[in-house]
């Protein structure tokens, strides 16, 4: 099943972003690589691709994992959570519908 991990930044989190940014998107590597990755990205804090020193509120990741449990481990574990740049994190169950 599909599950929404939703990030929200703590405030002043780039420069922490930044650094633990290599161990996150290998973590969202492989999960591509296993064919379990639907889409993930951050939630910039301006209207542009590259908010620059403005970073970002956020992020947002549906993968597949086999339960809720699974999922919540999976995002638990995550150096953005790990590492303080999440302040809170929401799991959820998600049935794709579009596009089919």
């Amino acid at each position: 099943m599909l599950y929404v991990i939703e990030g929200v930044d703590s405030a002043g989190s780039l420069p922490l972003r930044q650094r633990a940014r290599p161990d996150h998107l290998a973590r969202l590597s492989a999960l591509q690589s296993a064919g379990r990755l639907l889409i993930a990205g951050p939630f910039p804090n301006l209207d542009t691709e590259e908010p620059g020193p403005a970073g970002f509120s956020g992020s947002l990741i549906i993968a597949e994992f086999e339960n809720l449990d699974m999922a919540r481990t999976w995002a638990e574990q995550d150096p953005y959570y790990t590492q303080g740049i999440f302040k809170s994190l929401s799991v959820r169950p998600f049935k794709k519908a579009f596009p089919r």
